[in-house]
């Protein structure tokens, strides 16, 4: 019976952008949310509260993009710099590159005969691309995308943040703290969700930790913030 239908949906493609745009989306919703209930732990004017908030989703926007590309781009030299080696090494001794592309797929249960054939079979096919993968485990879809990771982290993170910001806008200082803190942990359980469905991963696993995590968040910064009200 043909099983030519039978195609497997995987997400490990998706690793570069998703991990960026979780942390990003994770990010601007805690640390804002967070940021406004130590505000309003203080009993400020809802002045203060909408332009700390915004201040809050623009830098926290930028700071992520460019922390991201400067990460990304460290993991992408780093790469790179391995790559350039393992060229090297191709010419210059490609017999004992050979014997070790060799070596590994014996050590993953081909006989020595067989392990040998797949290995110059790949090595006339593209030698870099082999080894690239065998030895170092950089292929095409784990290769690091700075701007891509950039990208996804800035607007992640100022989508996370909008929801905190908007609601220091249209809720009355008094009720602010209450209503953070319902929204903040219904988003945070929905950006888990998303997340895991995302990935193709548990939702429950996902949904507890980050809900578990943003809750001690919470706690702490309104306490802080409350104490500081408190002494000033």
């Amino acid at each position: 019976m043909s099983q030519s239908w039978h195609k497997e949906q995987h997400f490990s493609n998706r690793n570069n952008w998703l991990r960026a745009s979780v942390l990003g989306a994770n990010d601007g919703l805690i640390s804002t949310a967070s940021l406004l209930m130590g505000l309003a732990a203080a009993e400020p004017n809802q002045h203060t509260l909408l332009i700390s908030g915004i201040a809050a989703l623009v830098s926290g926007a930028v700071s992520m993009a460019a922390g991201e590309y400067v990460s990304v781009s460290s993991q992408r030299d780093t790469e790179a710099a391995d790559l350039r080696k393992e060229q090297d090494s191709l010419i210059r001794y490609p017999e004992v590159e050979l014997e070790e592309l060799t070596n590994i797929y014996c050590q993953r249960g081909l006989n020595k005969t067989l392990a040998q054939q797949v290995a110059v079979a790949l090595t006339e096919h593209n030698a870099l691309e082999a080894h690239a993968r065998e030895e170092i485990g950089i292929t095409e879809v784990s290769k690091a995308n700075p701007l891509q990771a950039a990208l996804a982290s800035a607007l992640s993170f100022a989508c996370g943040a909008l929801l905190p910001v908007l609601l220091s806008l249209l809720s009355s200082t008094v009720w602010l703290m209450s209503i953070l803190s319902i929204t903040t942990i219904i988003g945070l359980g929905i950006l888990g969700c998303i997340s895991a469905h995302l990935g193709g991963a548990p939702k429950r696993p996902a949904v507890i930790r980050i809900v578990i995590l943003g809750i001690l968040a919470l706690a702490f910064t309104s306490m802080i913030g409350r104490i500081i009200g408190i002494i000033i």
